[in-house]
């Protein structure tokens, strides 16, 4: 299956990281979703019933991410993905991508994130 369905450039707003202050004020993130999807049946069919819908992607993805503070962007980010593998079973995989533009480095930087992917059943 080579079918891809993305959301990208979503900014949240969210109290993540090690540093005291993180958690305290929050910071903006930046989270690319990519999910592996059977599309098919909804290119041939035109229904929302055969696909997912960009919306409650985004409604999960938001839920989990601001739903508490995470240390590590690392679980954030798996969280997020483990969610959308739970909440939409025609979604094979997922690539959920945190971007940290504000990171707390002593250095001029363009972003700082990681890419956590997870596949059903595995």
């Amino acid at each position: 299956m080579s079918d891809t369905m993305f959301v990208t450039g979503l900014l949240v707003h969210a109290h993540h990281g090690v540093m005291e202050h993180e958690g305290k004020v929050g910071q903006r993130f930046v989270l690319d979703l990519e999910l592996t999807i059977d599309l098919d049946a909804a290119s041939r069919s035109d229904k929302l019933a055969d696909t997912v819908s960009y919306a409650a992607i985004v409604d999960t993805a938001m839920a989990v991410f601001t739903g508490r503070n995470y240390r590590l962007i690392e679980a954030a980010g798996g969280n997020v993905a483990d969610a959308i593998l739970a909440a939409f079973p025609k979604v094979q995989a997922v690539k959920v991508t945190v971007r940290k533009p504000h990171a707390p480095i002593a250095a001029i930087f363009g972003d700082a994130g990681v890419s956590i992917t997870h596949r059903r059943g595995g």
